[in-house]
């Protein structure tokens, strides 16, 4: 184990042997650190906050203190965090709120300078939260989904899997997987071509997830109307049962065309 002189460390926070801590940086009672993390200079973790392996924290993170919401009255609360994340300046990651809550972070994913996950919100994995980008409390952000910088999320919105956002959009519904959206609001402008082909995702799938796109967000016909339209005529791809599901099940709603 790499511990600065400087940094402060609970005896009774769990740490594997193989963790780096750098200079002033501050590790309380609860949080448990798995094998080959580095943590920058500056960092505070606390709360009952675990973190695997592999992830890197970089200077002035900050990392399980207390939800800001109003409701919270100091019930156990928890933050998850899984392997291999890169975790850049200042950033800010909350536990849940309400006895029990919990705020989970996967794997493999890039959380730029000063982003922030609030209480009870649900990121998969793959992901990128870019600079300044925020969340709401109870946001989900599904597998592989990009957020662009200065972006702000409604609490409760999802953000479906392969999705991308431009900067500095403003999103309140929410944001169907594959999709490329944008504004203030955010609309969809179309298929996030670059994630699929990435993914792997055949040619002739594409083409039946951009003709699903096209009746649901261009055709004029309302969303129940649109959805039965899509599941009577096109095939039944594993992306397009996905995409038909996310939509049955938003509860805030789809955001609109761009169109």
């Amino acid at each position: 184990m790499q511990i600065h002189p400087s940094a402060i460390i609970s005896s009774k926070a769990r740490i594997e042997a193989s963790v780096t801590v750098g200079p002033y940086s501050i590790i309380g009672d609860n949080v448990s650190i798995g094998a080959n993390t580095v943590v920058g200079a500056h960092c505070v973790i606390e709360g009952n906050t675990t973190i695997s392996n592999d992830c890197q924290i970089f200077t002035g993170a900050v990392i399980g203190s207390w939800p800001q919401d109003l409701k919270f009255k100091g019930e156990d609360v928890f933050l998850e965090i899984g392997s291999n994340n890169i975790i850049r300046e200042y950033c800010t990651l909350n536990p849940g709120t309400g006895k029990g809550g919990k705020t989970t972070v996967g794997d493999n994913n890039l959380l730029m300078a000063y982003s922030h996950i609030a209480h009870d919100c649900r990121v998969g994995s793959g992901c990128v939260l870019a600079n300044n980008s925020t969340l709401a409390g109870h946001v989900t952000i599904e597998d592989k989904a990009v957020v662009g910088g200065i972006v702000a999320i409604h609490q409760f919105v999802r953000v479906g899997m392969l999705s991308i956002i431009g900067g500095c959009s403003k999103v309140v519904q929410d944001i169907p997987p594959f999709s490329t959206c944008d504004g203030h609001p955010a609309r969809v402008y179309g298929l996030n071509l670059v994630g699929l082909r990435r993914k792997g995702v055949s040619h002739e799938s594409i083409k039946q997830i951009d003709q699903a796109f096209k009746v649901i967000f261009n055709s004029g016909l309302s969303a129940k109307h649109a959805i039965e339209k899509v599941e009577k005529e096109l095939v039944e791809t594993e992306e397009i049962i996905y995409l038909v599901s996310f939509i049955k099940s938003s509860e805030r709603g789809m955001v609109r065309s761009c169109r």
